[in-house]
C-alpha cells in the first residue's frame, strides 16, 4: 500500500508514541516501573531486523535466524515467535527464553530460533505478561494479532553491501561538466522531431530559443567532464557510487529515446572514455573505490532506433529496414502494431517511444535486453566495462503486448532479467524505477534489489521540511505523519531492501529541492542531515549538495555552477563532513531505527540507530528557531554518567537520568554519538 498522511492505523500512532516518548523538553526516567497488575509495558518493547535483534538478517538455506526481543526488566512472563511458512503454508511456534540485559539494566532480551529451511517466512512477537497478551511486528505494536506487516525472512536473499555502506551521486551528464569541447553538439547540427539542435553556454538558460524544442537544448556535459571531476565527487564530498542518467545514442539531450544501446553518444565520448571512467570511478588512486550504475531504458526505444526506423537524424544509418517501414524487419516483433505503421503502442502516448514488446519466454527481445551474454544488459556487465549495476527506466511498464501497467508477464520479465544480472555478477545491483509502493517487485527477493524511494522518502520528506510534495504541488505533513510514513513504507519492506533504497531529495524527474523549499539553505541543512542518517542509500542529484535551484523538467536539469564546489560553499562542506560521519559510523548505515520524539509543536524529530558498539540519536529541528531537546536515550541504552559527542559541533553532552539535553538551531540538527 501506499502509507498517505490520512491513512494510518490507530495502533501504529498508539506504539509511536509508546516509543516516542513526549516531545522537546520531555525528560524520562532510566528505568520506568512495570503496572501494579500485569500488564505489558509497550515502552520497553522493541524489535527489528538490525544486527541487535537478527542474528543473520540474509540467511542461507542452511543458516538457522536467532530472533531477539526486547522488553523491559522482568515485566513479561512470556513471549513466542510466530512465523508462517511458505513451504506449508501454516503458522508455526517458537517459544522464546531469557537471554540477557541491556547494559543499563532497563531491559530484558529474550530469544528465539526459527529453524533453517529455503523456504520464506513471515514472522510477529506474541509477548505476554499473566493474562495480558500484545503483539508486535514490523508494523508496530497491537493489542490484537495483526494480519498483515510481519517481518521478513528470505533465504538466499541479498542485496549488494556497497550500496548499503555507500553514498550515491546521480549525474545527468549533458550538464555536469563538459571536459571534452571537440565532441559538442552544435548549434544546427542536426535536426530531430522539426527541432534544430541549439548548442548553449554554460550556466544559461536550459530552455530552447524555438518553443517546444528544449530536448536539442546541449550545453557539452560527457564522460571525459565527468572523468576530469571525480575528485570533487570521490575525495570533496566523499561519495563512492555514480549512477549515470542514459548515455546510450539518441538525439535528445536527456537520451530517454535511446537510438543505439551499443553506442556511446558521440556527444558523451566513445565506448574508450567510457572504460576509462569505468576503471577510474573502481580504482582507490583518485578517493574512494567506487561503482557506476547506468541507467536502461528497457520500456522503450527512441523512433530513430534502427529497430524501429521511422525518424532519422545527423549521418544514423540502419543496415536493414526498421519495423516502422518494414513488415519484413527482422526487428517487426520487437513492437506492437495496432495498425500498422501509423499506431503502435507507446510510452503514454508519445510517438518518439515506441514500447518494446518483450513476448513471451525466450523472445528475440528478451535475448536481445538481458537473457544472452550479448544482450545489452550483460554486455556492459561483462569486460571490458564491467559496471556495477543497472537503474531500470519505467520499470514496472515492461511487458509484453504493448501494454502501459504492471502485471503478471512484467513480474515474470523481472525475475528473468534479475536471473541474468546475478549470474554475470551476484553482487550487481537492479534499482527500479517506481513511484509508490514497489514492495511487488521487492518483497520476495526474486526481482529488484531496491527502488528509488518516492514513496518512503523524497515525497515525506519534502512535505515535512518544504510544505511541498516532490513535484512542487503545496503538502505539509506534521512530525508525528512523517514517522509515521517513514515506518509504514520500512515495514513493506525487507530490512536488506530498506537498507539500499536509493534516498534521494530530488532528481532529474522533480523540482529541485531547494526550489520545493523556497531557496531557504538552511532546509538544505536539515534535508542532507536526515539524509545522510536515515535507513537507505542516500543518494545525491548533482548539485543538490550546494542547494542547486530549478523547477519542473527541463529547469530541474540546470548546468552545475563549479564556482560552488567546494567546501566554502556551506552546504557542500556539511555533505562532505555529513558522509565522513556516515562512512565512520556503521550504526547509521545497517544499524536498527528507533523513533525516540515526535513533536508536532515544536517540529522537532528524534530517532536512534545502533548496533552492538554504536549508539547514535539523531535530533532534527524543522523549526526556524532554536530549541532546546531532552532526548530519551535510556531507549538506546546509554548508561547514566556516560558521555555523548555531537558529530557535527564536537560538543559533548552528559547522560543524566536517561536523558541527554542539546539545543539544536532551526532547520538543522545533532548526530549524537556514543
Amino acid at each position: 500500500m501506499r502509507w498517505l498522511r490520512n491513512i494510518l492505523p490507530s495502533v501504529l500512532l498508539v506504539s509511536l508514541t509508546a516509543c516516542g516518548g513526549g516531545g522537546a523538553g520531555t525528560a524520562a526516567s532510566n528505568s520506568p516501573p512495570p503496572p501494579a497488575t500485569p500488564m505489558v509495558n509497550w515502552s520497553g518493547l522493541f524489535a527489528d531486523q538490525g544486527p541487535l535483534y537478527d542474528n543473520h538478517p540474509e540467511p542461507t538455506a542452511a543458516q538457522t535466524v536467532t530472533l531477539t526481543l526486547r522488553t523491559f526488566k522482568g515485566d513479561i512472563s512470556s513471549a513466542n515467535i510466530k512465523y508462517y511458512d511458505s513451504a506449508d503454508n501454516a503458522f508455526h511456534w517458537v517459544p522464546m527464553s531469557w537471554s540477557s540485559n541491556d547494559p543499563t539494566g532497563t531491559f530484558d532480551y529474550w530469544q528465539g530460533t526459527i529453524p533453517a529451511s529455503a523456504s520464506e517466512k513471515y514472522y510477529r512477537f506474541q509477548i505476554n505478561d499473566g493474562t495480558d497478551t500484545v503483539w508486535l511486528n514490523a508494523a508496530g505494536i497491537s493489542a490484537t494479532e495483526p494480519s498483515s506487516g510481519d517481518f521478513f525472512i528470505i533465504p538466499g536473499f541479498k542485496t549488494p553491501d556497497w550500496m548499503k555502506n555507500g553514498v550515491m551521486y546521480q549525474i545527468f551528464p549533458d550538464r555536469f561538466y563538459d571536459g571534452d569541447p571537440s565532441n559538442d553538439v552544435l548549434s544546427g547540427q542536426y535536426t530531430y522531431a522539426g527541432c534544430a539542435t541549439e548548442q548553449h553556454a554554460w550556466g544559461t538558460s536550459v530552455y530552447a530559443n524555438v518553443s517546444g524544442c528544449n530536448s536539442e537544448v546541449f550545453f557539452g556535459g560527457d564522460l571525459a567532464g565527468i572523468e576530469q571531476k571525480l575528485g570533487y565527487i570521490k575525495n570533496t564530498l566523499g561519495a563512492d557510487i555514480i549512477y549515470l542518467n542514459p548515455i546510450f545514442a539518441s538525439p535528445t539531450n536527456h537520451k530517454y529515446d535511446t537510438e543505439d544501446y551499443y553506442q556511446v553518444d558521440p556527444a558523451f565520448g566513445t565506448h574508450t572514455d567510457l572504460e576509462q571512467l569505468i576503471s577510474d570511478i573502481h580504482s582507490t588512486s583518485n578517493g574512494p573505490a567506487g561503482y557506476l550504475i547506468l541507467d536502461g531504458v528497457f520500456n522503450h526505444t527512441g523512433d530513430s532506433n534502427c529497430w524501429f526506423g521511422r525518424a532519422t537524424y545527423d549521418s544514423i544509418t540502419c543496415s536493414q529496414p526498421g519495423a516502422y517501414p518494414s513488415q519484413s524487419s527482422p526487428w517487426y516483433s520487437y513492437y506492437t502494431f495496432q495498425s500498422w505503421p501509423s499506431t503502435y503502442s507507446t510510452f503514454f502516448g508519445i510517438s518518439s517511444m515506441p514500447k518494446l514488446d518483450y513476448g513471451a519466454t525466450g523472445s528475440a527481445v528478451r535475448k536481445q535486453i538481458y537473457a544472452r551474454s550479448t544482450s545489452v544488459i550483460q554486455t556492459y556487465l561483462l569486460p571490458p566495462y564491467g559496471i556495477d549495476g543497472w537503474r531500470l527506466d519505467a520499470a514496472q511498464y515492461i511487458d509484453a503486448g504493448g501494454n502501459n501497467g504492471s502485471d503478471a508477464t512484467n513480474h515474470q520479465i523481472m525475475r528473468e532479467l534479475r536471473t541474468a544480472v546475478k549470474s554475470v555478477n551476484p553482487n550487481a545491483e537492479i534499482l527500479g524505477e517506481y513511484w509508490g509502493d514497489a514492495s511487488p517487485w521487492l518483497d520476495h527477493g526474486e526481482q529488484w534489489d531496491s527502488a528509488m524511494n518516492y514513496n518512503g522518502f523524497t515525497q515525506p520528506i519534502s512535505e515535512w521540511i518544504c510544505g511541498e510534495d516532490e513535484s512542487g504541488n503545496r503538502a505539509a505533513i506534521s512530525t508525528t505523519q512523517l514517522d509515521s510514513w517513514l515506518h509504514g513504507t520500512r515495514a513493506d519492506l525487507p530490512t536488506d531492501v530498506q537498507q539500499v533504497m536509493s534516498n534521494e531529495l530530488g532528481t532529474h524527474d522533480t523540482p529541485r529541492f531547494a526550489t520545493r523549499c523556497g531557496g531557504d539553505i538552511w532546509k538544505t541543512y536539515l534535508g542532507l542531515i536526515l539524509q545522510m542518517t536515515y535507513v537507505g542509500t542516500p543518494t545525491i542529484y548533482y548539485g543538490d549538495e550546494y542547494g542547486m535551484q530549478g523547477g519542473a523538467d527541463p529547469d530541474n536539469r540546470r548546468t552545475f555552477d563549479w564556482s560552488q564546489a567546494t567546501t566554502a560553499n556551506s552546504a557542500v562542506a556539511l555533505t562532505q563532513q555529513l558522509i565522513t560521519i556516515r562512512n565512520a559510523d556503521p550504526a547509521l548505515r545497517t544499524g536498527s531505527f528507533m523513533t525516540l520524539i515526535t513533536d508536532d509543536t515544536h517540529h522537532i524529530y528524534a530517532f536512534g540507530r545502533f548496533n552492538a558498539t554504536q549508539r547514535i540519536a539523531v535530533v532534527l529541528n524543522n523549526d526556524s528557531v532554536s530549541h532546546t531537546v531532552t532526548v530519551p536515550v535510556w531507549q538506546l541504552s546509554m548508561v547514566n554518567g556516560s558521555t555523548v559527542i555531537d558529530s557535527l559541533t564536537g560538543h559533548q553532552y552528559p547522560v543524566d537520568n536517561g536523558t541527554v539535553t542539546v539545543t539544536v538551531e532551526g532547520h538543522y540538527g545533532a548526530i549524537l554519538t556514543q
